[in-house]
């Protein structure tokens, strides 16, 4: 089992750990001296127990602090993933209405007769009944 020397509030400490989990006693022991330094700059020295728990109760209620503040945004983010489940989405569709020329359209009813001529002229050549006109 390693062995981690860290320094809280001046003080040194030897420490055991899990393999692979040096880094994080660190990290956790620098946040450790962070609030022990903050004491001893405003208390003076103390009893090496006493500037442990003091310590250690500044990080509990920080903790507190920040996890209340995540089930606040953690019930804002199901308020809003709900919100946004009940809700259908807001979708612009662009309509564009367009009208036809009348040229155009003129133009289209004319290609029609030619074609259904063609049709009759193709038919008699054939020797078949002539189509229906379409209807219109």
């Amino acid at each position: 089992m390693p062995q981690v020397e860290i320094s809280v509030g001046g003080r040194h400490f030897e420490v055991a750990c899990q393999p692979g989990e040096e880094p994080y006693l660190r990290s956790a022991a620098a946040l450790l001296d962070a609030e022990a330094s903050a004491l001893s700059e405003q208390i003076g020295r103390m009893p090496e127990g006493r500037m442990l728990l003091m310590a250690g109760l500044m990080l509990a209620d920080k903790t507190a602090s920040l996890e209340d503040r995540l089930r606040q945004a953690e019930a804002r983010v199901a308020a809003l993933e709900s919100a946004a489940r009940t809700r259908p989405p807001e979708v612009e569709v662009p309509v564009e209405v367009r009208v036809v020329p009348p040229e155009a359209i003129r133009l289209m009813e004319s290609a029609a007769e030619e074609a259904e001529a063609l049709a009759r002229a193709l038919a008699e050549i054939a020797g078949a009944a002539p189509p229906a006109p379409a209807p219109g």
